[in-house]
């Protein structure tokens, strides 16, 4: 009889949350005990969200430590700020934490003060936690008690990056990257927001974030975490866009190649380094990874493209909700359990 373990969810009426709920219902080794909201404690969670008729008998719980502490892992789809006040009990019991926001994902206090204007109120077990990249990450998640879940924007430039930074020798000039990466509105949140009105954004294209965006400190540390080189990566460039569409996310990153890289077969790089990656697609040369050959699915598609010698372009597609958020979250639970990694993740993409 394989394990089944007890699941809580803090934060369950935001779409990361019920995301979440549907990848975990699907899961055959979880028992989802706890879903809690502020606003919504005693409704059935069937009612808000209607794809969950007949799959779930769920009602929102207020936020109670002492339940929370009876399940085996914990996660936080809540906003900045939350997770960190509730880590250190859940911890001392003996629960896992998963945090799909901020609070365990940069180390640099001062840039996590700087960035998301709180001070964190547990460093010590800051230094302890593991940033959630799983494919770069697997040993360590393996025996951690604490997750930082990436961010959806830095979850594509790192896997778009490693082959590159993870090279014996140096491929590219760190000075040189930019990243133009594109999301849909889920990516923002379920909150009311004239900026997310259909009228503010249907037909309509913009870039955000253009002086400075939170994820831009995090892409930082953590391209200096896979490469191992502290203080190149600053004059990187990332402009975020926001597309008239619900999921996905593509990023388009241009580098520099340096003399070693321009001799090398970077195709080839790619799909060695990512031979046995059940979620990494390395698609053939002259590929265009579209956002809806992923839609609801945890896959992150690649292709490159060599347009001259010295530059190379890296496009990286995926559903910022699932690899993006909470797929990568079910899939750093699978490792942190000992279960198949692919457990409740199998779903294909939705195409058209």
């Amino acid at each position: 009889m394989s394990r089944v373990i007890a699941v809580g969810i803090v934060g369950g009426t935001g779409y990361t949350g019920v995301e979440l709920l549907r990848l975990l219902l699907r899961h055959s080794q979880v028992q989802v005990r706890l879903l809690t909201s502020r606003t919504e404690a005693g409704k059935r969670v069937a009612d808000m969200f209607p794809n969950l008729r007949g799959h779930t008998d769920l009602e929102f719980s207020d936020l109670d430590i002492e339940q929370l502490k009876q399940c085996d892992v914990v996660f936080f789809a809540t906003p900045h700020g939350v997770a960190m006040k509730h880590a250190e009990a859940l911890v001392e019991a003996g629960t896992k934490v998963i945090d799909l926001a901020a609070d365990f994902r940069l180390q640099d206090l001062t840039q996590f003060e700087k960035w998301y204007g709180m001070s964190h109120s547990c460093p010590e077990l800051l230094k302890d936690s593991v940033y959630g990249l799983t494919e770069l990450n697997r040993e360590k998640i393996k025996q951690a008690q604490v997750i930082g879940n990436p961010g959806c924007y830095p979850t594509t430039v790192q896997l778009g990056l490693a082959p590159l930074l993870k090279a014996q020798e140096n491929l590219i000039d760190p000075k040189s990257i930019i990243i133009d990466a594109k999301s849909g509105v889920s990516g923002a949140g379920r909150k009311a927001d004239l900026g997310m009105i259909y009228s503010e954004n249907a037909d309509n294209f913009k870039a955000y974030g253009v002086a400075g965006h939170r994820h831009h400190p995090e892409i930082v540390e953590a391209l200096e975490n896979i490469s191992g080189q502290k203080g190149q990566f600053d004059q990187l460039l990332f402009v975020p866009h926001l597309v008239p569409m619900i999921r996905g996310m593509l990023s388009t990153i241009y580098v520099d190649l340096t003399e070693q890289g321009q001799q090398l077969d970077l195709q080839s790089l790619y799909e060695k380094f990512y031979q046995n990656e059940r979620f990494v697609d390395v698609m053939p040369p002259k590929s265009s990874p579209e956002t809806r050959s992923v839609r609801g699915a945890n896959e992150l598609r690649i292709a490159l493209y060599q347009p001259q010698p010295h530059k190379l372009i890296v496009l990286v597609a995926q559903d910022n909700l699932v690899k993006g958020a909470a797929g990568q979250a079910v899939q750093n639970m699978n490792i942190m359990f000992g279960f198949d990694e692919a457990t409740g993740l199998e779903g294909i993409g939705l195409l058209p």
